[in-house]
């Protein structure tokens, strides 16, 4: 018999009653209509049983949590009602002012108790819930490789009662139903790529919804007893009393302010990278991609970034002497980085370093002492290969004991050099190594592969999270400029994407191209047409803020390709990366006023759901980034040609406001503006509004 009464956790918005049932596990109720959404409680298989989770009795395990972000975290739990010895923790977070709610279940056992596949497949679901009363559903995914622009961009397909007659699956991460008066989502965090599918989302006929398990989230065997608890991935509800439109902007905000725990990865920080440099240093110099890593030729970058704005400094591959140890290489940083250090905090710029947390050189001392932690595949390791012109390095896996050394890594540079800015590369290598974290003997080599594949997001996440304990300041930033990244929700919680290099390659677009003869990138010039390749993914903005999708752009003259970079570098994902000892002086004073005008607006812009207006590349492209609450913001148009437009501001604008030449602002009764553009050849303008 249950004890007790339901659990109710709140805030200004939404109410959240625990009653621990199997049918209606989570009650939600959003407080504006009334309306309720009932979740049931997840499902795992045990000892080779299915076992619907009822608990007899909900009771907090400890008092409620002010996270560093605002958000209360809850922990409750009680004993599942069929197995006497084995027991259901609900950890639930909740901002004050959002209608997005997290939750994550944590099982564990007294007993003996394992999670088991009787089928050989995983079975675990992680909730269900009926969208019988919202006509319209749909899936949103944010982990679709488009090789045209060779990135990941968003995707949104409406889900017809054909699919769920068919008993269709969506991977999501995100999927919403709604009715002429609300939308309710669903979402979890994770990074299912598109086909390769570690959650999704089963539709039925009766329009019951359930998220399940689809490969590798699970050992077969897995124990449970209390050093081995099984903790699922984070899940997510919301309601919002309106539409589609309504649950974006909404959304988009949960990932803004109340999704991680720390700040510093959501601020609209002006980033400078070394990597543009070290590729024309390859291609256009005929040199070394480590040519420009050394110390008088840093400095020097150093000063004509800080004249321009920039705000993170980050010096890409060849900084170290090799990979694994990472200790500064001290043949091209004679004094271990402190000279450069010195210069960014005379100009209040932070120093950024990029690592690939997956290689190890031959000669290190972790390889030396750790060679267990090497990946293999089908009982061969990987065999070794230069990195970036450094040391031979083999891959080491980050789903076992080798993460532990590689936050240990970070945290001593972060103390002796003051690196506040980890850039993360080349995270993709498979393994399925027996004795790591991700399976034994006893599993087999497939299974333990799509472990680690599964594992691998949650293992980054977990090394951030360590690293941030100890460093609060530090920034994250994993490159998803490839196929077969981690894309997702997960790493959001954590940190942000370096989301697009130079788009792609000769061979993605079928033209001939002889490898290793010279650069493979089809967009690495001046001029606007690169530009409508890292515009491109400016549509996940609807959804997930553009500050978290670094993309670089080139500052080089002439002033038309200037403009353009500029003019997209603004909207949200403010980076660039280049030859700056060749920007001319008008240059560098163009690109330092524009971005000191940007400054001023940027917080609006980053809280501002976007408006956008015409397509990629099309006659105009307008993007219209203003705050509703401040009327700070900006309007930024492109136009591929000679041409003259018109375009009215869907929202209210703040003076004093600051335009390009060729444009014309008048302000309209309602608070909104009308701009009369004249493009004389291609090129973009900007509208600022609200300037300081």
């Amino acid at each position: 018999m249950r004890q007790g009464i339901p659990f109710t956790l709140e805030n200004s918005l939404l109410c959240l009653r625990l009653t621990g049932e199997a049918e209606g596990f989570l009650s939600y109720t959003l407080k504006a209509t009334g309306q309720e959404y009932r979740i049931s409680g997840p499902i795992f298989e045990i000892d080779g049983e299915s076992v619907p989770i009822a608990l007899r009795h909900v009771a907090h395990l400890a008092p409620p949590s002010l996270l560093p972000n605002g958000c209360t975290e809850y922990r409750c739990g009680g004993p599942v009602g069929t197995l006497d010895d084995l027991f259901l923790e609900i950890i639930v977070r909740i901002a004050p002012h959002s209608p997005v709610v997290r939750f994550a279940y944590a099982l564990h056992s007294q007993g003996t108790h394992r999670l088991t596949k009787q089928h050989g497949r995983d079975a675990l679901t992680y909730l269900q819930t009926s969208l019988a009363s919202l006509p319209e559903v749909t899936e949103v995914q944010c982990s679709e490789f488009i090789e045209l622009v060779h990135s990941y961009c968003l995707a949104e397909h409406q889900l017809a009662p054909r699919h769920f007659t068919a008993g269709l699956t969506a991977m999501g991460p995100l999927l919403l139903g709604s009715d002429t008066n609300s939308t309710f989502l669903l979402a979890y965090e994770h990074g299912s790529q598109v086909p390769d599918t570690f959650v999704e989302f089963q539709l039925a006929p009766d329009r019951v919804v359930a998220l399940q398990a689809k490969r590798g989230n699970y050992l077969h065997g897995q124990p449970l007893d209390p050093d081995h608890s099984f903790t699922t991935i984070w899940l997510q509800i919301a309601a919002v009393d309106g539409d589609g439109e309504r649950m974006a902007s909404v959304y988009r905000e949960f990932l803004l302010k109340a999704q991680s725990l720390s700040s510093e990865s959501r601020k609209p920080l002006l980033f400078y990278n070394t990597w543009g440099l070290q590729e024309r240093a390859k291609w256009w110099y005929q040199g070394a991609f480590l040519d420009p890593m050394y110390q008088e030729r840093i400095l020097a970058e150093i000063e004509v970034a800080h004249r321009m704005g920039i705000e993170v400094f980050v010096l890409d591959t060849g900084w170290y002497e090799k990979t694994g140890d990472w200790r500064v290489n001290l043949a091209r940083f004679p004094d271990g980085l402190k000279a450069v250090k010195a210069l960014l905090d005379r100009y209040g710029m932070r120093l950024g370093l990029w690592f690939a947390p997956t290689t190890v050189a031959l000669s290190s001392t972790i390889y030396r002492q750790h060679p267990e932690y090497r990946m293999s595949w089908q009982g061969e390791t990987y065999p070794p290969r230069p990195i970036w012109e450094t040391e031979e390095s083999q891959p080491f896996c980050l789903v076992s004991g080798y993460s532990d050394l590689f936050a240990d890594e970070l945290i001593r540079l972060a103390r002796e050099v003051g690196v506040t800015y980890f850039k993360w590369d080349a995270i993709d290598h498979a393994c399925d190594a027996p004795g790591h974290w991700h399976g034994d003997e006893t599993n087999s080599a497939r299974e333990r592969a799509e472990n680690y594949a599964f594992g691998l997001v949650r293992q980054m996440t977990r090394i951030v999270e360590r690293v941030s304990a100890v460093i609060p300041e530090a920034i994250f930033d994993f490159d998803i400029t490839e196929k077969q990244r981690a894309v997702g929700l997960s790493f959001l919680s954590v940190g942000k994407y370096f989301l697009l290099n130079n788009g792609p390659y000769y061979e993605s677009l079928d033209i001939p191209f002889e490898p290793g003869t010279a650069n493979g990138n089809v967009y690495f010039f001046p001029g606007q047409a690169r530009g409508w390749v890292t515009r491109t993914p400016l549509a996940f903005d609807k959804w997930i803020p553009s500050t978290l999708f670094l993309t670089h752009y080139y500052p080089d003259d002439p002033v038309s390709s200037q403009m353009v970079n500029l003019a997209s570098l603004i909207l949200g994902q403010n980076g660039i990366w280049g030859d700056l000892l060749h920007v001319s002086e008008e240059g560098i004073a163009r690109i330092a006023a524009t971005l000191q005008r940007y400054k001023t607006v940027r917080e609006a812009m980053t809280e501002a759901s976007p408006v956008f207006w015409g397509k990629v590349g099309g006659s105009p492209e307008v993007y219209e980034k203003i705050s509703e609450k401040s009327g700070q913001g900006a309007v930024v148009v492109f136009s591929p040609g000679k041409g003259s437009y018109t375009y009215l501001t869907a929202r209210r604008v703040a003076q004093p406001y600051w335009h390009s030449e060729g444009v014309s602002v008048a302000l309209a009764a309602d608070g909104t503006a009308r701009l009369d553009l004249e493009f004389p050849s291609g090129g973009a303008k900007i509208v600022f509004f609200g300037i300081e």
